[in-house]
């Protein structure tokens, strides 16, 4: 029943093969019975059940939405009324969130049935899963290895079969790179093509929701329900939203493919360098033409994405100061010692860090010099990326440089950690949607394909995927055990 897609799970369940509460009941044990992969920081088993109860009722009518009645995950950055809302952090371990994102609403009014809440990095500030408040997510494939970040747990949840998809968010990389470490489908999409209204907030300018799933065709039909625009979000684009599902199934002869130099370069481990290779070699199978192309300021994007990056999370996390929500210290002496002592002790030292880069970024003397210059580079890597997909449809590469890592392997030297993101992060800059799609493995571990396309063209992207996964089967492999 775990292994069954989206559609064939909404045919079982019009067909009265089986009913929400039982599909639902199912996940629900699956999630108890593999609590060590630590995926799930809140489960909503009472809400769940009782909305697949009215899931099973809409389904007696011909018009119900297509996730009628299908278990999903909400990432733990989403905000659910109701429900905890903790961005993964000590901070709001004690936030109970008075309305819903715009995109659990979307879920809500779709129909589906939410299972709980999904483990993450500390308000999303991770590579790994390893600076939550509630311990890191291990990922199925190999439980001594991280499920990648920040959006293991969802990444891990689709992976183990505990949930039937789930939401993510991607900053730098934080959808595709862990789809990549377990082995399924992550789309970013375009920044601006789904709201970011309820998201709380690590950097504004390159914060987007997106989809993890196994496949590009259950990604499509997750996107069709997330996308569109939100006059709630100042940052939402005003783009038609075209039918996802309609247009995974084109022909990719003569389609164009750059392979940029700079994603093939000694950072890249060579096997996973070989793997890429043989899944471009299917697409020239598939009639599509390839070209290496050159980006030379793709070695600028590690430094301008932590400059901007820590800026806006600085600014963004002010908020919380132990006054109005959140971890509050006890006795405070005064103002001063409320601030230093909720924030001290309710962030972790990944946030501490990013907000300390940030805020020295931001203060006077060194805005110029570091922010500014960061937001110069930011123009011309978009500029970068403008200009080759004037020569190309789509660009691919490797999501990551390696497999997943083992888990406290990085964890004492953030330079490391950050260069897990080296291929990713750019693409956020630029405000590209991106995917990652399963394309094989290194020593039993999964590696991700990275496509990634023109602004507003995730059809042609969940096309481009698609046309892959029918001709190779990496996103059907399951983990041992599950």
């Amino acid at each position: 029943m775990h292994n069954k897609t989206i559609t064939e799970l909404a045919k079982s369940l019009r067909t009265k093969e089986i009913s929400s509460v039982e599909l639902t009941q199912h996940y629900l044990t699956r999630i108890k019975q593999y609590s060590e992969l630590n995926s799930y920081i809140s489960v909503t088993e009472r809400q769940a059940l009782a909305a697949a109860k009215i899931a099973d009722e809409q389904l007696q009518k011909t018009d119900a939405p297509l996730l009628t009645g299908i278990p999903i995950a909400q990432k733990d950055i989403f905000c659910t009324e109701g429900i905890k809302t903790s961005c993964g952090s000590k901070m709001l371990d004690n936030f109970i969130a008075p309305y819903n994102a715009t995109v659990v609403e979307k879920f809500n009014q779709s129909g589906a049935v939410m299972l709980g809440k999904l483990n993450m990095d500390e308000f999303a500030m991770g590579s790994s899963n390893e600076t939550s408040f509630y311990g890191t997510v291990k990922n199925p494939w190999d439980n001594n290895t991280v499920a990648g970040g920040s959006s293991g747990g969802s990444a891990a949840a689709v992976a183990a079969r505990l949930a039937v998809a789930t939401t993510g968010t991607d900053t730098g990389g934080s959808i595709r790179q862990p789809a990549s470490f377990c082995g399924i489908t992550g789309l970013k999409p375009t920044y601006g093509r789904v709201s970011r209204y309820g998201m709380i907030a690590y950097a504004s300018s390159l914060d987007q929701g997106g989809v993890m799933t196994r496949s590009a065709e259950d990604a499509a039909i997750l996107l069709q329900t997330m996308a569109g625009f939100d006059e709630k979000d100042s940052t939402s684009a005003q783009e038609v939203v075209p039918n996802y599902s309609e247009n995974i199934n084109q022909s990719l002869k003569g389609l164009k493919i750059g392979l940029p130099k700079e994603f093939f370069s000694e950072d890249l481990e060579a096997d996973i360098a070989a793997t890429i290779l043989n899944a471009v070699e299917e697409y020239k199978k598939l009639g599509a033409e390839v070209k290496e192309v050159s980006m030379p300021m793709l070695k600028y994007a590690i430094p301008a994405y932590y400059v901007i990056a820590s800026a806006e999370c600085s600014a963004n996390l002010s908020r919380l100061d132990g006054v109005r929500y959140g971890h509050r210290c006890e006795n405070p002496k005064n103002l001063d010692d409320l601030y230093t002592r909720s924030r001290g002790e309710a962030f972790g030292a990944e946030v501490k860090r990013r907000i300390l880069m940030g805020t020295y970024a931001l203060s006077a003397g060194y805005y110029d010099a570091y922010y500014i210059k960061a937001q110069k580079i930011r123009r011309l890597i978009s500029e970068d990326f403008k200009r080759t997909l004037t020569e190309v449809d789509v660009l691919m590469g490797p999501v990551a440089p390696s497999t997943a890592f083992g888990i406290g392997e990085k964890t004492n030297d953030p330079i490391q950690m950050y260069l897990a993101d080296i291929y990713t992060i750019a693409i956020n800059l630029a405000g590209l949607p991106a995917m990652s799609v399963p394309a094989g493995f290194v020593e039993n571990k999964p590696v991700g394909l990275q496509i990634i396309g023109n602004y507003f063209k995730e059809a042609q992207l969940l096309n481009v995927a698609n046309q892959y996964q029918k001709v190779t089967d990496w996103h059907k492999k399951t983990p041992e055990g599950f």
